[in-house]
C-alpha cells in the first residue's frame, strides 16, 4: 500500500509497540503532527511546555515503564532543545528515539529558516543517529533506530527527517518488531574462573548499578546474593535493583555514600560489580578502591571493562542471564563474619537539625511513609538528589529517576511527567528552587493532563550543592550561589491552577505530605529548609573511604 512520510512514521511507531509520544509542533513537523490528528486515539499525545520537557519526560517514560521513550521536536531550535535530554539519556543508557524534522532537501546546505545539522550536534550523545532524504528510506531507518536503542546496552537514537519526506510517498509494508540484537553469553571457560573465584571468597561483595536495573533482574539479584550470602552495595544509578531492608542490604556507595559500604569496599577479597561503570563519584581514588579485592565485572557493554578500574575477571552479557548460571554453579556459602564486621561499621545517616527549618531527613521519610513501595519519586539534581538516595528506602526496581551520569538540573519536570503518563502510578518528586526554576514551565503541562504528580521543592534560596562546595573547598566565597530570588512557589502552582502547600516547620510535614498525596492531583509544597543543611557524609573528589567528611 501507499502512504505518504507522515503515515510511514505513525505505522512503524504503531510497529512497534509505541503507546505516548512527548513533543512540540512546528513548521517543518506539521506533516506528521496533521496526521497524528487524524489518527486519533492510537497515540496519547503529550504536548509540553518545551522540547527539553519532552526529551526528559520521553526519558522518564522509558526508565519508568523499560520501554523505549518517544520525543517529537521540529526543526533549528526544537532540535536543539532535545539536546540536553539526548545527552541525559545517552549517560544513563535510557532507551529513546528522537523524531526530528528539519527544512526540505532543495533548502538542506543553504543556511534556510530553522535549518540546523541536528545529526551532527547529536552523535557524540546517540548511539547513532539518521538523516532521512528519501521517503523509501524513512521505514527502514525508524526500525533500526528502535532496534539500535533497545540492543545491547541501551542509548537515544535520532532520527533526521526533510519536510518534503514527510509528504512525499511510496509502497509501505508492514513488518513485525524486530527484536533486539542477542547479546553473546560468556566462554563457559570465563564463567567457570568466576565460580571458582566465588567458591573460595572470604568477604565477597556485590556493588549494583544502573545496567542491572535496565536488565530487568529482578528477583535474581537477591537469590544470588542470599546464595553467595554476599553483602550488596549500590551506586545512586543502581539503587532499587536491591531491596533497601534486605538482610544483606548494606547501601549507597560513593561520594555521599554510607561509611559502611564504602568500608565494605575497601576491605572486601572479591568485588562482584553488575553493571556499574566506576564512576569518579564511586571510585574517587582508583588505587585506593577496593584495594584488597579481586575484581569480577559484569556488564553488557565491553568499553566499560577496565576503562576507569582494572577488573581480575570479566563477564561481558547480559546480567540477567549470566547472574543465575552463577548461582546455579555455586555452593550456599556462609559470611557471617564479614556481614557481622560490616554491620559493626554502620554509621546510620542523620541529617542535622537547624534551628526551625525543615529538617529534609523528615520530608524524605514522610513521603516514604505515606507512599506505596512500587511508587516512582523523581529527583532533580542537587543536594536533595542525595538525600532522596539517603533518606528513601527503595525496595523496587525503576523506582528512582533521576540524572545520575550528565547531572542535568531541570531533568525532573519532565521526567516526573513521563514516569506519571507511562505507569499511572504515584509519583513523588523531589527538586531544589534552583533546578526547579529551569523548567518551572512544565507546570502547565501537568496542569493540562492532570498528571498527579507531587511536587516538593526542598527550597533553602540558594544553590545548595554548589554552595556546599564552595564552603568545603573554596574559603565560603559564595560566588553567585545566593541569588537572592524571592519567589514564591505557592502563588506560582496556584497560577498554573495547581494547588500549592508550604511547609515552614517539621510539625507540619506529615499533614501535608498525606494531604498532598491522596490528593492524586498535580500538588506542589514548598519545604523551607535551612541553606547550612549539607549532605553528608562526603568523600571529597579523588579522595577515598580514609577520607571521608562526616561532620562541617
Amino acid at each position: 500500500m501507499k502512504l505518504n512520510g507522515s503515515q510511514i512514521v505513525l505505522e512503524v511507531l504503531k510497529e512497534q509497540g509505541v503507546d505516548t509520544v512527548f513533543g512540540y509542533p512546528g513548521g517543518t513537523i506539521l506533516n506528521i503532527f496533521d496526521e497524528l490528528y487524524k489518527y486519533g486515539d492510537t497515540f496519547k499525545h503529550i504536548l509540553t511546555a518545551h522540547e527539553q520537557g519532552a526529551s526528559h519526560a520521553a526519558d522518564g517514560y522509558a526508565r519508568a515503564t523499560g520501554k523505549t521513550g518517544v520525543c517529537f521536536a521540529t526543526s533549528g531550535p526544537g532540535s536543539t532543545n532535545l539536546v540536553t535530554g539526548i545527552a541525559t539519556a545517552f549517560m544513563d543508557s535510557v532507551p529513546l528515539v528522537a523524531v526530528t524534522c528539519n527544512v526540505a532537501t532543495s533548502l538542506i546546505g543553504r543556511d534556510s529558516f530553522q535549518e540546523i545539522d541536528i545529526k551532527g550536534i547529536t552523535m557524540p550523545i546517540t548511539k547513532h543517529n539518521f538523516f532521512v532524504e528519501d521517503v523509501t528510506e524513512l521505514a527502514d531507518a525508524l526500525r533500526k533506530a528502535f532496534k539500535i536503542a533497545e540492543s545491547g546496552r541501551k542509548g537515544p537514537v535520532l532520527v533526521d527527517i526533510c519536510k518534503d519526506v514527510t509528504a512525499a510517498e511510496c509502497e509501505y509494508t508492514p513488518c513485525e518488531k524486530q527484536e533486539p540484537a542477542e547479546v553473546v553469553l560468556p566462554k563457559k571457560s570465563c564463567l567457570d574462573r568466576a565460580v571458582e573465584l566465588l567458591s573460595n571468597c572470604k568477604k565477597p561483595l556485590i556493588y549494583v548499578g544502573g545496567g542491572a536495573i535496565s536488565s530487568n533482574i529482578g528477583e535474581k539479584l537477591i537469590t544470588f546474593a542470599e546464595k553467595l550470602d554476599a553483602p550488596v552495595v549500590s551506586s545512586l544509578m543502581g539503587l532499587g535493583a536491591f531491596p533497601n531492608g534486605h538482610e544483606l542490604h548494606v547501601g549507597l556507595i560513593g561520594m555521599h555514600g554510607r561509611f559502611e559500604a564504602n568500608r565494605a569496599a575497601f576491605k572486601c577479597d572479591v568485588l562482584i560489580t553488575c553493571g556499574a561503570r566506576f564512576s569518579d563519584r564511586v571510585a574517587g581514588n582508583r588505587k585506593k578502591f577496593a584495594p584488597n579485592a579481586e575484581i569480577l565485572h559484569i556488564d553488557i557493554d565491553p568499553a566499560e571493562m577496565d576503562k576507569n578500574i582494572v577488573s581480575n575477571y570479566h563477564l561481558r552479557g547480559n546480567i540477567a542471564e549470566i547472574i543465575p548460571m552463577l548461582t546455579e554453579a555455586i555452593e550456599q556459602g556462609d559470611h557471617s563474619d564479614w556481614k557481622k564486621e560490616i554491620t559493626e561499621w554502620k554509621h546510620p545517616f542523620v541529617q542535622n537539625q537547624i534551628g526551625d527549618f525543615v529538617n529534609p531527613q523528615k520530608v524524605i521519610e514522610a513521603a516514604d511513609k505515606y507512599t506505596n513501595d512500587d511508587a516512582i519519586v523523581v529527583t532533580d539534581v542537587g543536594q536533595h538528589q542525595l538525600w532522596t538516595a539517603q533518606f528513601y528506602k527503595f525496595k523496587q526496581p525503576r523506582t528512582l529517576l533521576t540524572s545520575g551520569g550528565l547531572g542535568t538540573m531541570g531533568y525532573s519536570m519532565g521526567a516526573a511527567i513521563g514516569a506519571s503518563v507511562g505507569t499511572g502510578k504515584q509519583v513523588v518528586m523531589f527538586a531544589g528552587d534552583g533546578g526547579f526554576h529551569m523548567n518551572l514551565t512544565e507546570l502547565a503541562t501537568m496542569r493540562s493532563y492532570n498528571v498527579p504528580v507531587v511536587m516538593v521543592i526542598m527550597n533553602n534560596t540558594v544553590l545548595g550543592m554548589v554552595r556546599q562546595w564552595q564552603k568545603i573547598f573554596y574559603g565560603k566565597r559564595y560566588a553567585d550561589t545566593d541569588p537572592h530570588r524571592q519567589t514564591d512557589f505557592v502563588k506560582v502552582a496556584e497560577a498554573f491552577g495547581i494547588k500549592g502547600f508550604r511547609i515552614d516547620k517539621n510539625d507540619q510535614i506529615d499533614e501535608v505530605m498525606k494531604t498532598a498525596i491522596e490528593l492524586n492531583e498535580p500538588v506542589l509544597i514548598d519545604c523551607r529548609i535551612s541553606p547550612d543543611s549539607n549532605v553528608l557524609p562526603m568523600i571529597p573528589p579523588g579522595g577515598a573511604s580514609e577520607d571521608i567528611i562526616e561532620e562541617m
